[in-house]
């Protein structure tokens, strides 16, 4: 009875040491750790990151090929502002040449942000493990904004201006000479093509 106890203990507590493998390498899997893949880490700084997270993707050629790891803003006395550094996963077989191209892109105009790196042309020398490559800052929202802002009154100003007869293209709209002398040209070019190809005689 003892024996026949002891037996169903063992099966429940395998079936039990199972099932909690099981749910680890599914928690691990959905929180995209990279425990069991071999990598290497390299930084990225940054002015600005414009709300960049750890555990954002990092896309090489537009492929996920890693993750930030890790985010760390420091100041830096000699030039008088903040640095933004940025720990980046990579996997073992991503080479990133030093003269690649590393800026902050968004999936969305308010979606999640991601590191995009376009690859250089220089894969004779690649970043090593905790090297560091400087990035492009991305534009502010607010500059954005602003630059809108501008292109909309500058068009507000050129609608006005024509409103008014100003310009070129305000005479030609609202000038019933500038008109009439065009209709005139165009009437007399369909009644005479050939001077299209005429060319007129320099006095000597």
């Amino acid at each position: 009875m003892i024996f026949g106890k002891t037996k169903l203990e063992l099966k429940v507590g395998i079936f039990v040491f199972v099932g909690l493998i099981i749910l680890a390498i599914f928690i691990l899997s959905i929180g995209g750790f990279k425990t069991w893949s071999s990598g290497y880490r390299i930084n990225i700084n940054f002015n600005f990151v414009n709300g960049v997270k750890v555990g954002a993707p990092v896309r090489f050629s537009g492929v996920d090929v890693g993750e930030v790891k890790r985010v760390s803003l420091s100041f830096v006395p000699e030039e008088s502002r903040s640095n933004v550094r940025l720990g980046i996963w990579l996997r073992n077989n991503i080479k990133i040449p030093v003269d690649s191209s590393v800026w902050v892109n968004t999936l969305g105009l308010l979606g999640e942000k991601y590191v995009e790196i376009m690859p250089g042309n220089n894969y004779a020398s690649c970043l090593k493990a905790n090297e560091s490559l400087t990035g492009k800052d991305p534009l502010p929202m607010h500059q954005i904004f602003n630059r809108a802002e501008n292109i909309l009154h500058n068009l507000d100003e050129g609608i006005a201006r024509i409103v008014n007869k100003e310009g070129s293209l305000g005479k030609l709209i609202y000038d019933d000479d500038i008109y009439n002398q065009l209709d005139a040209l165009v009437t007399d070019i369909r009644n005479h093509p050939w001077k299209l190809f005429y060319k007129t005689r320099e006095k000597k």
